[in-house]
């Protein structure tokens, strides 16, 4: 063995103590630390030629890296939708490292049964009966492609051919409807070969909605002629957290023949909060659905899930026909119903964090930034030189310059509150205007934190230049 790997081995305790100290240290300074980091990163250096050893490798990072790492596990950062980690998630995540347990099939260990029962667990949180089954993806993305994939080969089976086997060309054109589709879907329509142009843009309901219009889906699933299609429901759009009517999309297929996929990324969480639950009034009723974990969760990265119906299709999808891998029984390992063969063993800081928690922890957190988008929602309407695009639903504030909401004059907003360290809001377009979201779902987030996000947007907003013309 090599020496200094030798070493490191024999020092391991002290390693990690050494290790658990910084960052002990780090998280307990995220409160403070700035929120974002746009100033230059280090220039890169050579790989190295002799080893320094683990203490050396953290000391050499506390030098030139910690510093400019963001904040996005901490309470101001509300850029995209981003959780943090909370305190069990946080252990539990180490252990997974620890263990390193590869979590793709069974035989050799118990983390298989731990994945199932973590599994069996966040489909009782999100309200899902027992013919959803599960499996742990790396984010909403891959959840999303995986159901969509699964969903191509319901297709195939609808029009007599094998996708799997035979290609997607067999398919011939497909339709894909959907009001408000995440960017996520497009590209998984791209990487499951059905083309981003197959995405068919179905009218969502008026005035400052981005909720499909049920009877325009219905008009445009009767102009298939009987074809089937797939359809793309929102639980939860990333501007305003609208929410489609699954409910009565769901009752469309009395007479439409089509696959629903639900992107439940975040929204899903609704279902935690008796307040809420009525936004996902219908999820059970999916063919396909995508949860992100690490995002209201608050587990770190990466950790989603996706649960089908069909899982006889998605081990149909993804098997992998190798004999010392074994064929997919009736209990499929995982290996058989994702693109991943070798994986972490993702579901264990979620096991941690809602044993830890519960269904109780968990629905406070959702309630909470819930709450907390209110509270600034109702700042920025007070502030002059901002408006609110939409009702503030959910976890998601959707605003832009009172004035002239030009994109430069929204990046300018965003570059300035982002360099004052104090919080990280990302931009967006609203019908078609220019805008910016806050996004709550952190944990850690409170009032005094709120208070100043609103006091840098009012610091800030007061200088943005003057109206172009």
């Amino acid at each position: 063995m090599h020496r200094t790997l030798a070493d490191d081995l024999q020092r391991l305790p002290d390693l990690l103590q050494s290790a658990r100290d910084f960052a002990a240290r780090e998280v307990g300074g995220l409160a403070e630390r700035p929120v974002a980091r746009i100033d230059a990163a280090p220039a890169r250096a050579p790989l190295p030629e002799v080893g320094v050893g683990a203490e050396g490798a953290l000391t050499r990072f506390a030098d030139r890296w910690s510093a400019g790492f963001s904040g996005s596990a901490g309470p101001r950062y509300l850029g995209f939708v981003t959780g943090g980690a909370t305190p069990a998630a946080l252990t539990g995540d180490w252990l997974t490292a620890a263990y390193d347990q590869n979590a793709s099939g069974g035989g050799d260990s118990s983390a298989t049964a731990l994945e199932r029962e973590t599994l069996s667990w966040l489909r009782e949180l999100f309200g899902l009966g027992e013919d959803h089954t599960a499996a742990f993806v790396s984010g909403a993305t891959a959840s999303n492609t995986v159901g969509l994939a699964i969903a191509r080969e319901w297709l195939g089976e609808r029009l007599g051919v094998s996708v799997s086997r035979e290609g997607v060309g067999a398919l011939g054109p497909v339709e894909v409807l959907s009001g408000s589709p995440h960017s996520s879907i497009g590209k998984a329509l791209s990487v499951l070969g059905i083309g981003r142009d197959r995405l068919r843009a179905v009218p969502v309901l008026p005035g400052n909605r981005e909720a499909v219009d049920v009877d325009r889906l219905a008009d445009a699933l009767d102009a298939l002629g009987g074809r089937p299609a797939v359809v793309v429901a929102n639980a939860g759009t990333v501007n305003t957290v609208d929410f489609d009517d699954l409910r009565a999309i769901a009752a469309l297929r009395e007479r439409y023949d089509f696959w629903l996929h639900v992107d439940a990324a975040f929204g899903g969480f609704a279902a935690l909060s008796p307040t809420y639950a009525s936004l996902v009034d219908g999820l059970d009723t999916a063919d396909s659905v995508c949860v992100d974990l690490h995002k209201w969760l608050n587990v770190p990265y990466d950790a989603a899930v996706q649960f089908t119906r069909r899982q006889d299709l998605q081990v149909r999808v993804f098997h992998n026909a190798s004999p010392y891998l074994g064929p997919p029984t009736g209990d499929p390992d995982f290996l058989h119903l994702t693109p991943e063969n070798s994986r972490r063993l993702r579901a264990l800081p979620a096991w941690f964090s809602l044993t830890a928690y519960g269904r109780e922890g968990h629905r406070e957190i959702v309630e909470r930034n819930v709450a907390l988008a209110g509270r600034l929602g109702e700042g920025i309407a007070q502030i002059p030189q901002l408006r609110l695009l939409a009702p503030v639903r959910l976890n998601v504030v959707c605003f832009t310059p009172a004035d002239d909401p030009s994109e430069e004059r929204v990046r300018a907003l965003a570059k300035a509150v982002a360099a004052s360290g104090e919080a990280f809001v990302t931009p967006t377009s609203y019908a078609g205007t220019p805008a910016l979201r806050a996004a709550f779902s952190n944990w850690r987030t409170t009032e005094g934190d709120v208070d100043r996000v609103l006091a840098a947007l009012r610091r800030h907003g007061a200088g943005l230049g003057p109206r172009g013309d």
